[in-house]
């Protein structure tokens, strides 16, 4: 799937570019980074990993608000990334957006097996959270 495909199917709209929406999602971003920080801090590592990827949508969706997209699906938000923002944001980072996806998406809604959350699990969500925030920054420059 490419953005073409998610615009095609409703997964992205083009809408006017807002920066007041970027920058009010970046704060959004940092909110939820020190949310999972604390989360992490007292133990709550499934939470912290939620938190932690939240923290990521938010700086990624600052991004298409700059560009004047909306998301229908966190899917088409890192295709999205992937597609126009490979070199300017590390590879590694948008892999771990989608990685962090796909683990927020199992922790939240897959009823069928229980995951068991490790210290070292949240900490490196929070590590990528933290990166990802940084380089948005960076691109966004506000």
């Amino acid at each position: 799937m490419n953005i073409e495909d998610c615009l095609e199917e409703g997964l992205l709209k083009k809408v006017p570019p807002n920066k007041d929406k970027a920058i009010k999602s970046l704060e959004k971003s940092k909110h939820l980074l020190e949310l999972a920080e604390s989360e992490l801090n007292n133990g709550f590592y499934e939470s912290a990993i939620v938190s932690a990827y939240m923290s990521v949508f938010h700086a990624a969706r600052a991004i298409l608000f700059r560009d004047g997209f909306k998301e229908r699906s966190h899917y088409a938000l890192y295709v999205y990334i992937s597609e126009k923002y490979e070199g300017k944001i590390e590879k590694w980072l948008i892999n771990e957006l989608n990685a962090l996806r796909l683990q927020r998406h199992e922790l939240m809604y897959d009823i069928e097996k229980s995951v068991e959350v490790l210290e070292e699990d949240a900490n490196t969500a929070l590590n990528i959270a933290k990166e990802f925030l940084k380089s948005v920054k960076k691109i966004l420059n506000f």
